[in-house]
């Protein structure tokens, strides 16, 4: 039998080390899930929705560094990817998207399931084409493998299912297809510059991100050097707060007091492998060194005095040898013991009543920290559970966590959470789940079942949107909209052959956090949490004080006193109310 299109996909696939392909079937997609079948050599992980096998990839991607794929059907099919694939693409994760298109001599005259994939996706990839002429395989897919691992993003082939199904060219061997990790650093004038800046200052500063990975060594020898504080973004977490006797923590709207100060009492900052957005947050009229893998994204979020182009770990190790090593641990001294201090305030508040209900959400995360795996892998979704896990989850070299750190989306623990099992079937997989990311994917429940991936959900039930109603507060606006009238999410967990269990107590939390973790397959434990707990951001602009007065007075004079007081009650932990 002569070879077709999608079998040499498959090849130069599986050659290149891929070993899984997230995603649902269709007609348009039907040659290439055929091809997979003959082949037997790549599992096809079968998902409810197209959103999630991009996530589930992206997770992939993130983990393990290696290329990711994705595959769906034509029109609806891929167009349910393309939340996936933005997140994956502003994370700098390699994930190959094939989206099946409509038979080629239909497309423009408005067909059954028309889009224009080609020019949808452009905006969130990293290469974007369609492959209309069998001849042009594999060696557009070779382009969009190579893209994708080497400018760390998106690549979507759009192929017409007849193209699929074609004759496929004789190109003998299947490509192979893989990462390289080439030695990049700055010109030695650039360094020679950003030795002198920081030569001559006193209290400098380093916010360090997730370009960090792969190089703690350089970090702490930098930070040594410099007796300078390291302040870490979201992204950067898992990378740079362990074994760091530098760490003062994040900063940012979910940050802490002492990340916040170690960058506003700087004399100079240095930036490595983060592109932290919010802009309030950078110090003002102090010299900027930033360094960065892709040259493009210095300077735009602060003005940068030295930019440096390489990767962290070979541009550390060449400019250590240029920098003194100072002696003057002032500026240090008082931001560690800072972090100490924050750090004993946001521990003191997972302190809760053995009976009180609903939890706190703090000690829910602490504890869920504490009886997790050491090497466990967390996936977090956006909203109030990313601030659970950027101050309660503790990092250590062996676990890893991942999250819409940039794309800022609902709904991503979940299928993110997918890829991760998939990808590391040995490994402790953790979701801290929000009760409206959950109920937005909530059909993936059934593909853990299916799939027989044993992730452990946490769901923070709270009965809101709740961080959307932190904004509101934060604007002077009353909540509105944001109530959630969920169902018993552990009785739908157990209908989906899941093992599931509610939890509203202090007193029943370990015991249902212990028997889930130690559960054989996928297990869930839905958790009552407090609706009204704040999260205050580290520095606290005077809108943002006039806004929250405003929303307190409009919400007593619409009717919402309760709220006031529940807000009070739980927030006050030595206030006694019966």
């Amino acid at each position: 039998m002569a070879s077709t299109v999608a079998d040499v996909v498959v090849a130069t696939l599986k050659a290149s080390g891929v070993r899984r392909i997230y995603g649902l079937p269709g007609d348009s997609l039907n040659g290439f899930t055929d091809a997979l079948r003959r082949d037997g050599g790549i599992t096809w992980e079968h998902v409810r929705h197209e959103e999630a096998a991009a996530f589930a990839a992206g997770a992939e991607a993130a983990l393990t560094g290696e290329l990711a794929v994705c595959a769906a059907s034509c029109g609806p099919g891929n167009l349910h990817l393309i939340n996936g694939l933005f997140d994956a693409n502003r994370s700098n994760v390699p994930v190959l998207a094939i989206a099946a298109h409509i038979p080629q001599v239909e497309i423009g005259g408005q067909y059954f399931q028309e889009t224009h994939p080609q020019d949808l996706f452009r905006e969130c990839s990293v290469y974007c084409e369609l492959a209309s002429e069998p001849e042009q395989m594999p060696r557009m897919l070779e382009m969009a493998m190579r893209a994708a691992l080497q400018r760390g993003g998106v690549a979507v082939v759009v192929i017409p299912g007849e193209v699929f199904l074609a004759d496929a060219p004789n190109h003998g061997q299947p490509a192979r297809i893989r990462p390289v990790s080439p030695v990049m650093r700055p010109d030695e004038e650039s360094l020679s510059a950003a030795a002198q800046v920081l030569n001559a200052a006193s209290r400098v500063t380093i916010l360090a991100g997730a370009g960090c990975a792969g190089a703690h060594d350089q970090l702490i020898s930098l930070a040594a050097a410099l007796k300078a504080p390291v302040v870490h973004a979201f992204r950067g977490k898992e990378f740079v707060e362990y074994d760091n006797p530098y760490d003062v923590g994040m900063t940012g709207l979910i940050g802490f007091t002492s990340g916040y100060r170690a960058m506003e009492h700087c004399d100079a900052l240095v930036m490595l492998g983060t592109d932290f957005p919010y802009r309030d947050f950078y110090p003002q009229g102090v010299p900027v060194i930033q360094v960065d893998v892709r040259g493009e994204r210095i300077g735009r979020r602060v003005r940068v005095q030295v930019p440096l182009v390489g990767t962290v770990s070979d541009t550390v190790d060449a400019l250590l040898p240029l920098v003194g090593v100072k002696s003057d641990t002032a500026h240090l001294d008082r931001m560690t013991a800072h972090y100490r201090r924050a750090r004993h305030r946001l521990d003191k508040l997972t302190d809760t009543r053995r009976h009180q209900s609903p939890l706190h959400p703090q000690f829910v995360a602490a504890t869920i920290d504490r009886l997790a795996a050491d090497d466990a892998i967390f996936t977090v979704d956006t909203g109030t559970p990313a601030i659970w896990a950027a101050r309660y989850l503790r990092m250590n070299g062996r676990r890893r966590l991942v999250g819409s750190f940039n794309h800022g989306t609902m709904a991503n623990a979940l299928p993110h959470a997918i890829g991760a099992q998939a990808s590391h079937p040995g490994r402790q997989v953790v979701t801290l789940s929000g009760d409206g990311g959950l109920a937005m994917l909530l059909g993936e429940l059934i593909t853990l079942r299916q799939r027989h991936l044993p992730v452990k959900i946490v769901v923070f039930n709270n009965g809101a949107l709740s961080f959307v109603e932190l904004e509101m507060k934060a604007a002077g606006i009353p909540t509105f909209g944001t109530d959630l009238d969920n169902p018993d999410f552990a009785a739908m967990a157990r209908g989906a052959g899941l093992s599931g269990v509610q939890v509203a107590k202090a007193d029943e939390l370990e015991d249902a956090l212990k028997e889930a973790f130690g559960h054989d397959g996928p297990a869930l434990v839905d958790v009552h949490t407090a609706r009204q707990e704040l999260t205050l951001p580290p520095k606290l602009t005077y809108g943002e004080i006039k806004g929250f007065s405003l929303y307190a007075t409009r919400t007593v004079l619409s009717g919402g006193g309760e709220e006031l007081f529940e807000l009070a009650r739980t927030n006050l932990r030595d206030l006694d109310v019966e």
